[in-house]
């Protein structure tokens, strides 16, 4: 069952803990696995700016380490207005989710826009890719 507004009121808050000292640029996500856990990330830089990790691969890199392996939808809150994953973001949620629903608001959550990943990825390249 999908819990959107929850799903973005999670990004929102998550979005403060970011850690953006250099772009500014503050970015949370809430990530809802098939079993109806949500884990959350946000965007955490670094001085070595290619070092940074965005706020969907946080959320899905603790969702992996606790187990979880298929996913319904993320939501992304970010600035002014809503923001897509980045392409490393969406490659690798692709791996796990090539239908996830992305759910993307601006920083209160106001603003929404909606679409599949296969959509922001077509042509997605995953696990069935190396088995073709």
């Amino acid at each position: 069952m999908l819990r959107e507004k929850e799903l973005i009121d999670e990004a929102v808050e998550e979005r403060e803990r970011a850690y953006a000292p250099y772009s500014g640029f503050k970015v949370g996500a809430a990530l809802l696995s098939r079993d109806g856990r949500v884990f959350t990330g946000c965007n955490v830089e670094n001085a070595s700016y290619g070092l940074t990790v965005c706020a969907e691969r946080v959320a899905l890199f603790k969702a992996i380490s606790e187990g979880a392996r298929e996913f319904e939808a993320i939501a992304i809150a970010c600035g002014k207005v809503p923001c897509a994953p980045c392409g490393a973001c969406r490659q690798v949620l692709y791996e796990f989710a090539p239908d996830l629903l992305v759910i993307m608001a601006d920083a209160q959550g106001r603003e929404v826009r909606r679409a599949k990943l296969s959509e922001l990825l077509p042509q997605g390249f995953g696990p069935k890719s190396l088995r073709d």
